[in-house]
C-alpha cells in the first residue's frame, strides 16, 4: 500500500482529509493491528510517513498522564 492509497482509504473511512502525517501514521497502525496491511507494508508506510514529518508517540511523555 502506498501513502496515496492510505490517504484515500483514510478519507473514505473518516470522510475528511488527514490534517497531518501523524493522523495517517495512527491510521496505518490501526490497519496493521486489524490485519489489513502486512508488516512489510506497515514498515514501508511508517518509513515514508516519518520522512513526511510524522513521529511515533513518546511512551514516557505521551502516556505518562494515563
Amino acid at each position: 500500500m502506498s501513502i496515496t492509497e492510505l490517504k484515500h482509504k483514510f478519507m473514505a473511512v473518516k470522510h475528511c482529509e488527514p490534517a497531518e502525517a501523524n493522523e495517517l501514521l495512527d491510521f496505518a497502525r490501526r490497519l496493521y493491528l486489524r490485519g489489513e496491511v502486512s508488516l512489510a507494508e506497515y514498515r514501508d508506510l511508517v518509513r515514508e510517513l516519518e520522512k513526511a514529518g510524522a513521529c511515533q508517540p513518546d511512551e514516557a511523555g505521551e502516556y505518562a498522564g494515563l
